[in-house]
């Protein structure tokens, strides 16, 4: 296991793009977690309010709410993250180390093995940054504070963990399939955050499909199902209701995404001849 990490990191750490991604990652985390404030004082100062009520007393960073306010808001740019795996996949196919990798005796299973669990640090250090983040946001802005505060609701922690892995491992798919890294970051890019959502509006607000399956079959689309995970949290300060608890169902979809984006990568690999 340390052996594929370390074979994974020698492999990417001179990479300039890689340091950049990782950049772009940190601060987007960085004023995901510690921004909203900013934003709220910004609001009180151009004379925003709510029902006459000062926009910096809404308790964003409440314990336990903070968790699910953060990882909703992080997940979306857990594309950057998969920008890194393509990258790292298609450097493999491009200047042929993967076929030298097996060449040198690793297998394809401990190929495949190596890049999970490339995929799988980054999104447990990504995780611990946003507990941190978390931890420290709520530390100074929470009005409630204690052990039954600060740890209940960390599920959802755990469910943007599993997410950032199912979508990286997505991007490891696309890269085995598509060997242009700048057209599958693009496409990627655009089908995550406009072409299915677009769709995902469509089936489910047109009077002609939102009384039909449409809208039910919506959620097994693979972007919607990562994004049932967490549910829109800001609802509960206008309406005084969220849905708050992670959706069995949503995950078990998200979970058959998983296997099969893992299938798919296995059997490409064994049909590919790369000796």
């Amino acid at each position: 296991m340390i052996r594929a990490l370390k074979l994974e990191w020698l492999k990417i750490r001179n990479y300039r793009l890689f340091w950049i991604l990782i950049g772009m990652y940190l601060l987007a985390l960085l004023l995901i977690a510690s921004g909203g404030m900013l934003f709220l004082e910004w609001l009180k100062s151009e004379g925003a309010d709510f029902r006459g009520i000062n926009p910096t007393i809404i308790p964003i960073y409440d314990f336990p709410d903070i968790w699910q306010n953060t990882t909703y808001l992080a997940t979306y740019v857990k594309v950057l993250l998969a920008f890194i795996v393509i990258i790292s996949v298609n450097n493999d196919v491009t200047y042929n180390t993967l076929r030298q990798n097996i060449i040198d005796g690793i297998s394809k299973k401990e190929y495949i093995l190596s890049k999970l669990l490339f995929i799988v640090a980054m999104a447990a250090l990504s995780t611990l940054l946003l507990f941190g983040l978390g931890f420290v946001n709520g530390s100074i802005y929470s009005h409630v504070w204690g052990a039954e505060y600060i740890f209940d609701e960390m599920e959802f922690l755990a469910v943007y963990f599993y997410e950032v892995v199912i979508y990286c491992t997505l991007a490891f798919l696309l890269s085995l399939l598509i060997k242009k890294a700048g057209f599958i970051i693009m496409a990627l890019f655009l089908y995550t955050l406009m072409f299915e959502p677009i769709v995902d509006a469509i089936l489910i607000n047109a009077p002609i499909f939102r009384d039909g399956i449409a809208p039910e079959i919506v959620n097994f689309f693979p972007i919607k199902a990562l994004n049932n995970l967490i549910s829109v949290p800001y609802g509960r300060y206008i309406f005084m209701e969220i849905e708050d608890d992670v959706a069995i169902k949503a995950l078990a979809i998200a979970t058959g995404w998983f296997v099969f984006y893992l299938g798919s990568i296995s059997y490409l690999l064994n049909k590919r001849d790369l000796n």
